[in-house]
């Protein structure tokens, strides 16, 4: 389900016609019904869209940054704060022409840097190969026989058998609770995005890698690759998880 899909659907179970969320958003009616058709031109830019959502979904009585994250990820993502300091700083330096002294001293100072360096080198060089290593016995310890033969350990009966190489992701997402959630699968593409209710399950696989956004920390349980990782993020906002075909755990 679209942003605006969900927007609309959940503005009629709220209860509320256009003109009542306009009155209320002080948002025009030709915008609001632009955004339920995912047109978000009529918004005049990323910036306004996005305050947009966040007063429509307030007023219809949902979490707004499921939504906005949505929107930021299908638009290029969410934008970079600029500090005060790059703002007003020149693109590009203004060059001064200056005549400037030959730095004598720097120059010395790198010459002896590279005597030095290089007679450390040299050093090194001829005494690496009459450098000799001995290993010293730990006090106590029998030292081993010096005919015994290396051999190596045989392998366990019980040593586990490497397990064939997956060649993709399954996840399955079951709601404890109302939630918003939105999956995309290795190149962006959407496999699913909506409202889920408590006791919906939706079972999502992608060939290389599975990205989701959860509205509600802790509303749903999670199954990545047969393996039950229960609830992320318990207590906690949003949450923004990615597994790929080696994932047991949570990234």
């Amino acid at each position: 389900m679209s942003i605006g899909e969900t927007l609309a659907e959940e503005r009629q179970r709220a209860g509320l016609s256009v003109t009542q969320v306009s009155l209320q958003t002080r948002i025009r009616e030709t915008v609001i019904r632009g955004m339920e058709a995912d047109d978000f031109s009529y918004c005049g830019g990323n910036f306004y869209a996005r305050g947009h959502i966040r007063s429509v979904s307030r007023v219809i009585g949902i979490d707004p940054e499921p939504l906005v994250a949505e929107f930021d990820a299908a638009h290029g993502g969410a934008p970079q704060p600029v500090s005060a300091v790059s703002a007003f700083e020149p693109e590009q330096p203004v060059a001064f022409r200056e005549r400037r002294t030959p730095n004598w001293s720097a120059a010395m100072a790198l010459a002896l840097a590279f005597v030095v360096v290089y007679g450390v080198v040299q050093v090194i060089g001829h005494d690496g190969g009459a450098e000799r290593r001995t290993a010293q016995q730990v006090a106590g310890t029998p030292a081993p026989p010096a005919s015994a033969p290396a051999t190596s350990a045989p392998p366990k009966k019980s040593d586990p058998v490497a397990a064939a190489p997956r060649n993709e992701v399954r996840v399955q997402v079951e709601a404890k609770r109302t939630t918003w959630l939105a999956v995309r699968g290795d190149k962006g593409e959407s496999l699913f995005s909506g409202m889920l209710r408590k006791g919906d399950v939706k079972d999502l696989k992608a060939k290389r890698k599975i990205r989701m956004v959860i509205g509600v920390g802790g509303s749903v349980d999670l199954t990545v690759n047969g393996k039950d990782l229960g609830s992320p993020g318990e207590g906690d906002g949003v949450q923004r998880l990615s597994f790929d075909r080696d994932d047991p755990e949570l990234n």
